[in-house]
């Protein structure tokens, strides 16, 4: 699980990041962190929608090759 620390970070710098939800890379959710709670991150998307994720997937850079952050 994601730490409060590294969401806040994310937060703050406004930088993209990956969720990776599976295997697949099409599901993957590209967007800002805008928001959190004790089980779940709010992810604002390029489109301006916000998608409600689990704090359990894997949170990475959008800029960094994906799963370089095992």
């Amino acid at each position: 699980m994601i730490s409060e620390e590294q969401l806040d970070q994310f937060r703050q710098s406004g930088e993209k990041i990956r969720v990776v939800r599976d295997e697949m890379e099409v599901n993957d959710v590209i967007g800002i962190v805008v928001a959190w709670d004790d089980t779940s991150v709010v992810i604002r998307r390029h489109n301006r929608r916000v998608v409600k994720l689990s704090r359990n997937y894997r949170f990475e850079l959008a800029s960094s090759e994906r799963g370089s952050a095992e």
